[in-house]
């Protein structure tokens, strides 16, 4: 019975000792080098700290060293921390302060790491790749941490923006990282032939599934590197070289290549699952996808950070119109969801209602903010026998005929124009099927009373209103529109909905 992600890159090494665990555009680690490195930077941490259980931050590049550093920490009996290398020093300091961590790890290599003294912390690790001169000294102080950590201690905290700008971080402990890997591997048939094309930052809760079934089946992670997102092409390319077969991206970057018609010119004959989540996903996009690679599987994905990373799934089985949205599917094994309308019943057929999660992917709660789990991981509304939390999301789902889950929403993006309760999610799926658009993103200027929609696209907006008739009643039509040229991205290579509302909303 495994209770710590470590035996999981133990048993790797055991098997495969020289094949490739994770790798970059110019680096890459077998898994026997790479538990020789966690085991070295598990010991050497374990002196500095002195302790388990505590915070570590790791600021570094997205990076192979960045995965070694994770399991290191983990080694060590603490839990790692990712914290996006670009960040805002302000912000860092915000996560820095609600943490208080007993390291901090960094290569020198970020403009953020030449702030961190500033933070006046003692204990400021660097590149901790100190050799253990007595292996066995290093292996019995190793056991004896391993002794002391139990599969309901964390392995990593992540933070995500919250609703007053204030990040929280969630808390994810062993079982819950496990539970998930295990699912996730039988569910998608990952195994050791798997090559991960990972898309997503690593202080993103996506990158979870591409990190822990890789450790977990012996596979490899390949890091495609970020500048190739704006060159599809060189994309697709390097892919190929390096035979990806399965890639989980956000649906902005499948939307990226799909845009470019990169897949009318570059195969990728390796791959065959194309997983999605984090955003909406056009149906147009994943419709262009499935006719230039046909056989692969593809499969939406869904759930918050809290959750470890996701508990619904849909795995596409249908044809699906340009026009209609991808289901978000059923529930995942050992986790339940249910949503409740209104009245505080469970919805009905044609009922929308707020989703709550619960099973062996919550999480624990945010760190240093006993206000903000009490909001959100409650008493099951359902059980009033005995203690029981579940996650409150804030997504507002319905069923469709199939007995699947729709997403509708945002609980705080329903909004009321003219006399309507509209959902903006509505909207932005009713422009995406129009012919000519590329992206878009729906927003509600309170203070005027109108929807902006910003797109991308060739459509003029003339033809865009005419062809919105098609979907949606004038009332939910868009009363402001913005053609740009290209959508920004935030870090997570997600659109970036917080810099259009700045710019747009009010004018």
């Amino acid at each position: 019975m495994i209770r710590n992600v470590l035996e999981y890159i133990e048993a790797a090494a055991a098997r495969f000792p020289n094949k490739t665990a994770f790798a970059s555009e110019d680096n890459a680690i077998t898994y026997g080098e790479c538990l020789t490195k966690v085991n070295r930077m598990g010991y050497a941490l374990s002196g500095i700290i002195g302790d388990v259980r505590k915070p570590v931050v790791v600021l570094m590049e997205k990076s192979v060293e960045c995965l070694v550093s994770f399991f290191g920490v983990i080694a060590s009996g603490n839990f790692y921390v990712c914290v996006d290398s670009n960040m805002a020093v302000e912000r860092l300091l915000t996560i820095i302060d609600n943490l208080q961590p007993a390291a901090i790890i960094v290569n020198g290599e970020t403009e953020l790491a030449t702030n961190v003294p500033i933070y006046q912390y003692d204990s400021l690790v660097t590149k901790p790749d100190d050799i253990a001169e007595d292996d066995i000294v290093m292996s019995s102080v190793l056991d004896g941490i391993r002794h002391k950590v139990t599969d309901t201690d964390p392995v990593y905290v992540l933070y995500t923006s919250g609703s007053t700008g204030v990040p929280k971080g969630s808390v994810i402990p062993h079982r819950s990282v496990i539970e998930y890997a295990e699912w996730i591997s039988e569910e998608f048939g990952i195994n050791e032939e798997t090559v991960f094309g990972n898309q997503t930052p690593f202080y993103f809760s996506m990158s979870v599934l591409d990190i822990f079934t890789t450790i977990r089946n012996g596979a490899t992670l390949e890091i495609i590197p970020k500048k190739y997102f704006s060159f599809p092409v060189k994309l697709l390319q390097f892919m190929a070289e390096r035979q990806v077969n399965t890639i989980y991206w956000v649906p902005s970057a499948l939307s990226i290549v799909s845009n470019w018609k990169a897949l009318d010119y570059v195969q990728v004959p390796t791959l065959n699952k194309i997983l999605f989540a984090g955003e909406t996903m056009p149906t147009k996009i994943l419709n262009d996808w499935i006719k230039h690679i046909p056989d692969a599987m593809y499969a939406n994905l869904f759930g918050p950070t809290e959750i470890t990373d996701i508990a619904l799934f849909y795995k596409v089985n249908r044809t699906l119109r340009d026009d209609e949205p991808v289901p978000i599917g059923y529930v995942a094994f050992n986790m339940d969801a249910f949503a409740i309308n209104e009245d505080g019943k469970l919805i009905g057929d044609g009922e929308i209602g707020e989703l709550y999660f619960r099973g062996s992917f919550l999480g624990c709660g945010y760190y240093n903010a006993p206000d903000k789990t009490a909001e959100f991981f409650v008493q099951n509304p359902l059980n009033n026998h005995y203690p029981e939390p579940v996650y409150k999301t804030g997504d507002l789902v319905r069923f469709n005929e199939y007995g699947e889950y729709m997403f509708v929403g945002r609980a705080d993006s329903q909004i009321k124009h003219m006399g309507y309760r509209i959902e903006l999610g509505e909207v932005e799926a009713a422009v995406s099927a129009c012919q000519d658009i590329n992206l878009n993103v729906c927003m509600y200027d309170a203070s005027s009373d109108n929807i902006v929609c910003v797109y991308q696209g060739k459509a003029t907006e003339e033809q865009l209103i005419n062809e919105l008739d098609r979907y949606i009643p004038q009332y939910m039509k868009p009363t402001k529109i913005h053609k740009i040229v290209a959508m920004p991205y935030n870090a997570n290579g997600k659109i970036d909905r917080r810099k259009l509302r700045d710019e747009y909303i009010g004018k």
